[in-house]
């Protein structure tokens, strides 16, 4: 698999890019991002491709908005 780079105007765009792969892994798999993570870094889950590709867009997107919520904070 090789791997690919995206890069977006701002970090609202990647934030709601991820977020909408997120959703769709949701709607795949019917349940959260937030339970399928803490399933599978418990060993829930197989490391198939989807479930890497999801683990991967739920870290990606918890540090984007984790890194939006400083800047906010710095802001006010």
């Amino acid at each position: 698999m090789q791997k690919q780079t995206i890069q977006y105007d701002s970090p609202i765009d990647a934030l709601v890019a991820v977020a909408k792969r997120l959703s769709a892994y949701e709607d795949r798999f019917s349940m959260s991002s937030e339970e399928f993570y803490d399933r599978y870094t418990k060993g829930g889950h197989e490391d198939t491709i989807d479930f890497v590709e999801w683990s991967n867009d739920y870290q990606h997107y918890m540090n984007i908005r984790r890194d939006l919520e400083k800047h906010l904070q710095n802001a006010a």
